[in-house]
Order: structure tokens, then sequence, then C-alpha cells
């Protein structure tokens, strides 16, 4: 590493140990289980808000990923809290699957179920098994995986489908519809399945986690990705139709190092369309979607570009364009990642005694009134985000 570099991930690593990891380690909730579903934008915690089914996924991954880069028994003793609560709790032991919501006491609140939540489960208890080789915890994340492709999987197109009732009757997608449409099939649940499945396939090397893979790569190139513009289409319908003129720049940064990722742990990092495809879209999102100040622009819908500035964008940011750097060697893509962080530190990062990153900021740098801690504002975007560049430029 040269002296920048070096840098750069001791700042990260610091900032990851004394603020991330400390502010969402306060939330944790020894009464009733889990950690503690909502901190205001003042601060101020709700001990008796509703838990999330993937807030507490996400906190599973995040303080069981944090075992294991630092052996730290704290974050051990962490994940497995956020492990009970999730097995207990979160877990539908009826008909199968995580509920999307329980109460604070952990009885469930929305019996819905959706394939993201599903994965989420997955990852978080595949990352569980990686760090500390709990049998019990591979078991279910192998439960989930099998239900994920018995019921969310529409093996003809191929597709996965989005949302479900709690018997897993199909049900429209509201969840993870946005931007006034609703979606049959989304680009986010697809690159969070790859996800997934990726982080089992690394403890789980079975045939069929490889075919799985297989197919979502498959599906993302042949129909997500558009080869002339080098986007990723978001929503769309049961033809595999996209159904809005949108374009979300971190979702299609972050797919391009998930997808590069799930090409490592299949051994097909070269494989010339996919290794094409990680490469084109973070030079395209570079080109199109990079502030002067060095942050990343949301999403554009038509002619309308979105310029918050969210959290967990500039995260997913960096990472997708240090993946982008050590893929290519272009100096163009670390010099993102410097200025991306200097963006961070000085505009998302909460500097308030007992703050973590705010949700977005406008174009002034002008933190908006969101949440700090929710059901979608969770530990896992800017804590993956450290874990990634310590390890990657650690290996250097």
């Amino acid at each position: 590493m040269n002296t920048k570099t070096t840098e750069l991930q001791s700042e990260i690593k610091a900032h990851w140990e004394k603020q991330i990891l400390p502010f969402w380690s306060n939330l944790k909730d020894t009464t009733d289980g889990g950690f503690y579903g909502w901190v205001g934008n003042d601060l101020q915690v709700n001990q008796q808000a509703p838990k999330g089914g993937i807030a507490t996924a996400r906190q599973l991954w995040t303080f069981a990923a944090a075992y294991r880069v630092t052996g730290n028994e704290r974050w051990r003793d962490h994940a497995e809290h956020a492990y009970r609560f999730l097995a207990d709790h979160v877990m539908d032991t009826d008909y199968g699957g995580m509920y999307w919501m329980v109460d604070y006491t952990g009885e469930a609140l929305d019996t819905s179920k959706h394939v993201y939540t599903q994965s989420f489960g997955v990852y978080s208890l595949s990352e569980y098994y990686r760090a500390t080789e709990d049998a019990s915890a591979l078991e279910l994340a192998k439960t989930l995986f099998a239900l994920i492709e018995d019921k969310g999987l529409d093996a003809e197109l191929p597709a996965y489908k989005e949302q479900f009732d709690r018997t897993w009757k199909e049900q429209p997608n509201e969840m993870l519809s946005e931007n006034g449409v609703i979606a049959d099939y989304t680009m986010n649940t697809h690159i969070h399945v790859l996800e997934a499945y990726t982080t089992l396939y690394r403890v789980w090397p079975d045939q069929q986690v490889k075919a799985a893979l297989e197919r979502l790569l498959g599906i993302l190139y042949e129909r997500v990705y558009d080869q002339d513009t080098k986007f990723l289409g978001v929503f769309f319908n049961k033809q595999w139709e996209s159904i809005i003129d949108l374009r979300s720049f971190g979702h299609d940064i972050e797919a391009s190092w998930l997808i590069d990722e799930a090409l490592k742990v299949l051994g097909m990092e070269q494989h010339l369309e996919y290794a094409a495809m990680v490469t084109d879209i973070a030079y395209n999102i570079s080109n199109v979607a990079v502030n002067a100040d060095g942050s990343l622009l949301n999403e554009q819908e038509g002619d309308h570009i979105d310029e918050k500035r969210i959290w967990w964008v500039q995260a997913e940011a960096m990472v997708g364009f240090y993946n982008a750097y050590q893929r290519t060697g272009d100096p163009l893509f670390l010099e993102r990642v410097e200025r991306l962080w200097t963006y961070t530190k000085e505009n998302i990062i909460d500097q308030r005694a007992g703050g973590e990153w705010y949700w977005s900021v406008d174009g002034n740098g002008i933190p908006d009134q969101s949440e700090i801690a929710g059901p979608w504002k969770c530990p896992y975007h800017n804590s993956r985000f450290c874990i990634e560049l310590i390890e990657r430029m650690g290996s250097e």
C-alpha cells in the first residue's frame, strides 16, 4: 500500500471501531432481545418501536462480520444476541420464513414475507456461521435458501418473485416498489439474493447454490443490465419489461462489486461478458453520477435527477469504486474513493456526541430530519464499507 492508502485504511478502521460499532452496540435490548428499533434525528431512542426483519438480519450480519474481522468477543456476544432474536422471534415456525416486522417484544406485527427479507436471513446466518461455526445457523440459512428456491423462484422465466402473505400466497409488491409503480420484479431483490447466495456458497459450496448463483448472474446480465447504456433497470413487469425510466446510481455501483464477489467465489473472474459488465457499470457511474464535490447522486427518473446524497449510496460507491480499482488498476477509481471518503467525513458522518451517519444531506450538505436508526437505517452498509476496504487494502 502507498502512504495515502495506508492512512485511508487507518482512518476508516478507527471510525468503524470508535463510532459506528459503538453506536449500534448501545442499542442492544437486554430486556426484550434484539436491538432497539428506532433512533430519531434528535438521537432519542424509542425502546418500544417495532423491530424490522431486515434490520435484525443486518444487525446480525454486522456483528458477526465484526467478530470475524477483529476477533473481539464483544462483537461475538452481540452477534449471538441478534441471532437468538432472529431465530426465536423473526422466524415464522408455522409457515416458514422471516416476518417483515415484529413488535419490540418480538411478537409478530406484519407477517408479510418478502424474498428480499429472506435473502438477508441467508446472508446474515451464513456470515454468522462463517464467524462462529455455529452449525444451527448454517442449517437455518439452508432452510431459507430452500424456501426462496421453492416459493420465490419462477424457474420458467427465470425470475425471483417479491412479496407474499404469511402463508406464501403471492401479493402485489408494495414493500419494494417506489416512484409510483408496483413492480413484479426488481433489480434490488435480485442483487441481494445474489449477495446472500455468494456468502452461503463460501461456507456451503453445494451444487444447488452454485446453480442458483449462475442463474442469477445470467438474469442480471440478460434481463436487468442494458449493454448499450451500461445501466441496470430497476422495476419490471412479469415479462421482464422495464416499467419506468429510472436509473439508481447507488444500486448500480453496489451491484457491480456484488456481481464481482459472486464471480470470485465461483472462480469465474475472467468470464468475459460478466467481467466487462462489472467494470463498465463502474466507469458509467463514475462518468455520470459523481458530483464536483466528490459525492454520488441518488437516482435519475426521466430528466429529473435526485441530488440527495444518501448515506448508503456513498458507502456502496466507495466499495464499488475500490473494487473497480482492483479490477482495472485505473487510478481514477482510487481518486473517486478518496474524494468520497473526504465528502462523507465532512457531510454524512454525524459529528454530534452519540451520532452515527445521517440518512442524507442536500446539495449544500444540510442533513434531512430522517431517523438515524430504523427498519431500513441499519449498520450494514457503512459497516460493510469499512470492512471491505480494511480487508481489501490489508491484502495488498
